[in-house]
């Protein structure tokens, strides 16, 4: 089955055709760089990040665009209040956001233009639109006029007459629609400005999109996407303009992510149920937050609560603990190049079940980018594998080695395509029980404490000391692990 996209403007899936065979270019609207990202961030750069990844795994060439933008009215305030330049205040939520990404293990964009850096370029667009008689000047302001552009609405499916009924629009009496909406606004005291034929201003929010796009990727490039609530008016302004100018579409698929909500409401600070991304990752491990957004289609809303985390975290879990005990398994052992002569019976039942995962696994990345039924392929991968080693077989014979090595690159190929098991496995579990043990108040000292006496005990034959010690823990959510050569634990 060929990949297929669902495209906004179109409201179906289509075959995946890009401007030029072999290759993607993909633009996604980033930051306004004035405060620390919040999950609602994290779910578009995850998305992206993942469609990016896998068009790359399927060999396309991937040009990726991410901009920043860094003048806004809410960095000029904060600026201002804080008593410094928007550059300041833009580099530091730059460099913040940077970290966040890093850390969540999202791949940096190829480019990441700044609008300030765009200024010219974006004059120039600006020049084309009143030339082509779709914008007009006022004042030092420049406007573009919607209703000289007749497809004004066709990416957000509305018309005219219901953006006015049902938009709130800024209520301008110079603009000759109030609809019209900025490409240049005229300085104010207190304001960044730059020099224009129009005057001393700066640019409008949209106008910066159509701009970068166009600079690193061509007038029409194959995939511009960003979050649910830009379709309209950011998107539908962008499409507008850059086809007034150029009379090209911008794009040939746009794609949105749906919104987080927080227990079943709009995430909002004013709800007080606001969530940054480093409020998440001093809670969970960063693949525990990847595995909550792609367990879900990426147009559909996400709804975050307590109960779902912990289940997450847990299913998380349980794809490490699979993978672990597979590379256990194949250390200092090494395993056929090929399937071994007279595979057979239960062996050949389990490595075809293993290749069955591995191709609804690309049957579902190539339904308009499916993580939640390929993170379900994930695992059903690990029931199968835990199932085959349940079963004992002799984990020396080249058979079992084989299959074993061949669910460990289905696992690896199919985590560098959702961004998991970037840890080694152990420090993986060493992360998330940090993590579990300080959001529930417990002292991993003190638990180290109490089972080196348990140990102690064991080996005095006090059992029951020992079983005291363990309910304790057992008590305080921590389960203990007894092996042969040590004993761990970990937070239920």
């Amino acid at each position: 089955m060929p990949l297929r996209l669902y495209n906004t403007i179109t409201k179906q899936k289509e075959p995946f055709q890009p401007v030029e065979a072999g290759k993607a270019g993909i633009y996604v609207c980033g930051i306004t760089a004035y405060d620390v990202c919040h999950v609602g961030h994290a779910r578009s750069a995850v998305v992206f990040d993942v469609i990016v990844r896998y068009l790359r795994y399927r060999g396309y060439q991937v040009t990726y665009v991410k901009n920043f933008t860094d003048v806004d009215d809410k960095i000029i305030d904060k600026a201002n209040a804080e008593g410094t330049d928007i550059f300041k205040i833009s580099e530091r939520y730059i460099g913040e956001h940077n970290e966040d990404m890093d850390v969540l293990g999202v791949i940096r964009p190829d480019h990441a233009p700044r609008a300030t850096e765009h200024i010219e370029g974006m004059i120039d667009l600006i020049n084309k639109l009143i030339a082509n008689n779709l914008a007009y000047v006022i004042g030092g302001d420049v406007y573009f006029a919607v209703e000289k552009f007749k497809d004004y609405g066709q990416l957000s499916g509305r018309t005219l007459e219901d953006m006015l009924a049902g938009a709130r629009v800024d209520v301008n009496e110079k603009k000759f629609n109030p609809l019209d909406f900025a490409l240049w606004k005229a300085s104010k005291e207190g304001e960044p400005w730059w020099e224009s034929p129009w005057g001393r201003g700066r640019p409008g929010w949209h106008i910066e999109c159509s701009v970068m796009s166009q600079r690193f990727l061509g007038d029409t490039f194959d995939i511009h996407g960003g979050g649910e609530d830009l379709i309209f008016p950011h998107h539908e302004n962008e499409m507008a303009q850059s086809q007034g100018a150029t009379g090209k579409p911008l794009a040939r698929y746009w794609l949105h992510n749906g919104f987080v909500r927080i227990n079943s409401e709009k995430m909002s600070k004013s709800l007080g149920n606001f969530f940054t991304i480093r409020d998440m990752l001093k809670a969970y491990h960063p693949e525990v937050l990847r595995l909550f957004i792609l367990q879900n289609h990426y147009r559909s809303p996400v709804d975050y609560t307590d109960s779902y985390l912990a289940e997450v975290r847990q299913g998380m879990n349980r794809l490490y603990a699979a993978l672990k005990t597979i590379r256990d398994a194949l250390t200092d052992r090494p395993a056929p190049d090929s399937t071994p002569l007279g595979l057979t019976g239960k062996h050949a039942e389990v490595l075809a079940r293993i290749n069955v995962q591995r191709e609804k696994f690309v049957e579902a990345m190539d339904d308009d980018f499916n993580t939640a039924r390929a993170v379900g392929c994930l695992f059903e991968a690990t029931r199968i594998i835990n199932g085959y080693l349940a079963e004992k077989p002799s984990i020396a014979s080249p058979e079992t080695l084989f299959i074993l090595r061949q669910a460990q690159q289905y696992f690896e190929e199919a985590g560098g395509v959702l961004g998991f098991f970037r840890d080694a496995v152990d420090d993986y579990f060493l992360k998330d029980r940090e993590k579990e043990s300080a959001k529930q108040g417990l002292n991993a000292e003190e638990i180290e404490r109490l089972i080196g006496e348990r140990n102690i005990a064991r080996g005095a034959k006090n059992w029951a000391k020992a079983d005291e010690i363990r309910k304790t823990l057992a008590d305080k959510n921590v389960i203990l692990k007894d092996s042969p050569t040590a004993t761990t634990w970990e937070i239920g």
